[in-house]
């Protein structure tokens, strides 16, 4: 029996030598609008689905392969005795391969059409031709991918096995296009959780492995969102790997908070050492002698230009990452005199998602992101001693650390640097002794913030003893009033900022 292929493509990619090479193997074609006309001029025979169907496209175009000589033809059971004498009865021909691709819906979305286009652009026909012919696929292919065109040109074997990856590859892109869709009318509604929420993301990298070696793993990007992150240029060095990418989020998140010159450097995506000054070699120099013993395998971030004077100090260290909004030429030969060193260029500016989503065993937390910029209109001076100028200033750069530091988290910074940074313990009063510990002499004179209330008037004890001046907390401590009491005492000025700042 001669076999049938039905081409219907919106991307025209390499479909006339596609139907060529069917035409030489004996099949068929049918074929559909624009998809038929280019056939028909390239001199390949084609059956148009109109003189299949026996009726015209209808609707402007909207209606023209919902029929069921087209649907009877590719759902049909070949080894069902009453399928097949359904197909002989009406007159339908069995349909053996479907070679269909989407309206480019997204593509329309990036652009910016209106509602009208894009609803234009949500493809009917197309995705039940591709559903049937998946759902069929005992004997039916179904290609979506241009790339696989590739199977028929080199004449490969299409068996079951690569009918059933084919027909799984064709529900994924169904699934996708049908996602993106209902993303785009749950926004433009306002929804801002769905009672179902559908996700879609493509494939960005293999990793060697995940977060340990024994881990597998693999990085998918969100198909319709810019980013910063994927969008970076590796200028040298190895693939990125699973906690690289992490890493690289969180220092170009930290970043982001900033404007002036500034470095960060980060290990386990924590920051161990952020400085703000007038020159990016300042910021260095600073960030380095707040803690030089943590920058050993790190990740060093910076908003600036590496020139020739950093570029050296740089390389002097054992560093895992660089990145930078870019390098003068020599300074990136400089840096690329160590083998392994993964040199990165990014523009540090995070077009950040809103939201965010967590995996947990059998689902996921979702949530707003913490990307509330800091408003010292709602702060309030609880104390009797107002912060100076400088302290303030202090206060602030603290706080856009501490932010990105894992709870329960302190920093305690001076002159734009951290000095001490305490993260990720089980209590504050430990966070305030491990940050205090790590600043040393130099604490005296700095400041400290909390990304949590203060509950107990003992980190403030500690404080007054290592010297600092002044305090930032988001307040809401039943223990407030004592707290703001022991400050007074030690004329510690404080800020609450009414608003916490948990990073889990």
């Amino acid at each position: 029996m001669k076999k049938r292929a039905l081409l219907s493509v919106f991307d025209k990619t390499g479909i006339i030598p596609l139907a060529e090479q069917l035409t030489a193997l004996g099949y068929d074609i049918i074929s559909t609008g624009g998809t038929s006309k280019i056939l028909e001029d390239a001199m390949i025979p084609v059956i148009r689905i109109e003189d299949l169907t026996g009726f015209e496209a209808i609707l402007g175009g909207r209606v023209k392969t919902l029929h069921p000589k087209v649907f009877g033809g590719i759902l049909a059971r070949r080894d069902d005795s009453i399928d097949m004498k359904t197909l002989e009865d009406d007159q339908i021909m069995p349909i053996d391969l479907v070679v269909v691709n989407l309206y480019p819906f997204l593509q329309a979305l990036k652009l910016g059409k209106d509602e009208k286009e894009l609803i234009e652009m949500m493809d009917i026909g197309g995705v039940s031709l591709v559903r049937a012919a998946a759902k069929n696929y005992p004997f039916v292919t179904v290609i979506t991918d241009p790339q696989d065109y590739q199977l028929i040109m080199n004449e490969v074997e299409i068996d079951l096995k690569m009918r059933r990856l084919l027909a799984g590859k064709a529900f994924s892109l169904t699934a996708s296009y049908d996602a993106t869709i209902s993303a785009y009318f749950n926004q433009s509604n306002d929804i801002q959780f769905p009672d179902t929420l559908n996700l879609t993301y493509q494939r960005f990298d293999l990793p060697r492995y995940g977060e340990n070696p024994h881990q597998l793993a693999a990085i998918y990007r969100k198909q319709n969102r810019p980013s910063t992150l994927f969008n970076a240029k590796i200028l040298h060095g190895k693939p990125l790997s699973y906690n690289n990418y992490r890493d690289i989020e969180a220092a170009l998140h930290m970043l982001s908070e900033f404007n002036k010159p500034t470095v960060v450097v980060v290990k386990h995506m924590n920051p161990c050492a952020i400085s703000s000054k007038s020159t990016l070699y300042e910021a260095w120099n600073s960030a380095y002698q707040a803690d030089p013993v943590s920058i050993f395998g790190g990740i060093v971030a910076t908003n600036q230009v590496i020139d020739v004077k950093t570029a050296k100090e740089l390389n002097a260290l054992f560093l895992e990452i660089i990145i930078a909004q870019g390098y003068d030429p020599d300074a990136l030969d400089i840096l690329k005199q160590k083998k392994n060193v993964r040199i990165i260029s990014s523009p540090n500016s995070i077009p950040s998602d809103a939201m965010e989503l967590v995996s947990i065993d059998g689902g996921l937390l979702y949530q707003e992101k913490d990307n509330k910029i800091l408003d010292q209109n709602q702060f309030s001076i609880v104390t009797l001693r107002k912060p100076s100028d400088d302290e303030m200033n202090d206060l602030l750069f603290s706080m856009r650390v501490v932010k990105h530091v894992k709870s329960n988290a302190i920093v305690i910074a001076k002159d734009e640097t951290s000095l001490g940074i305490g993260a990720g313990q089980m209590n504050r009063v430990g966070a305030v002794e491990i940050g205090i510990k790590q600043a040393g002499i130099i604490s005296q004179g700095a400041v400290l913030a909390s990304d949590g209330f203060i509950p107990m008037t003992d980190t403030v004890t500690l404080a007054q003893q290592a010297g600092i001046t002044a305090i930032i907390q988001p307040g809401g401590s039943i223990a407030d009033p004592e707290i703001i009491k022991w400050c007074n005492t030690y004329q510690i000025a404080m800020v609450f900022t009414h608003q916490r700042h948990f990073k889990h």
